[in-house]
């Protein structure tokens, strides 16, 4: 993004220049679109951050059939209300849905029990996932656009479902590298 907005605003004083028939050369230009990059990028940063702050967040709680369940920056939490919220399952998902981007979903069901579903950006992120979670390769399963399978935190069990990671494994050599395929057995 730094280059990109850097050619960004060598352009925007470039035009501003001729505009107001300023006696700025080339090199002129090009230093100043480099030296204010930076300070142009954190403007940026806290005008997106004053923009977030505004907005309000849109979070719901809603309790039936024994399941509280709460939406909350798209992502959607389910605990069975005999949990207890400081059990091994709860304070796990507690942790991976305020520190992870990826999680979609948790569900506790009980104390040691976590359903987990995520939707990593990159093939490195679902590998980071495999390790977290002590899932072997050769166990996950696919099924149409999603990859399942169990493993364990501490001594919680996870049952994770990688939502769109098949598309991220569509490169089966790398994936194969990266310890997330099982190899294939050869045919003689």
């Amino acid at each position: 993004m730094s280059r990109d907005l850097q050619h960004r605003l060598h352009s925007r004083l470039e035009l501003a220049a001729q505009m107001l028939d300023l006696p700025l050369t080339a090199d002129h230009l090009e230093r100043l679109a480099v030296e204010l990059t930076p300070a142009v990028k954190a403007l940026i940063a806290e005008q997106a951050d004053d923009q977030a702050a505004a907005v309000p967040v849109d979070y719901n709680v809603v309790e039936a059939d024994g399941v509280r369940t709460t939406t909350y920056a798209q992502c959607t939490s389910r605990i069975d209300v005999r949990v207890a919220e400081d059990s091994p399952a709860a304070l796990l998902a507690d942790a991976l849905r305020s520190r992870q981007p990826d999680v979609v979903a948790t569900d506790v069901p009980s104390a040691t029990y976590l359903g987990l579903t995520v939707r990593p950006q990159s093939l490195h992120a679902w590998t980071w996932w495999v390790h977290r979670l002590g899932l072997d390769p050769a166990a996950l399963t696919r099924q149409g656009d999603k990859v399942y399978g169990v493993g364990s935190v501490g001594q919680v069990i996870v049952h994770v479902c990688g939502d769109g990671v098949p598309e991220l494994m569509a490169d089966e050599a790398a994936a194969r590298l990266m310890g997330l395929l099982a190899e294939a057995e050869s045919s003689s």
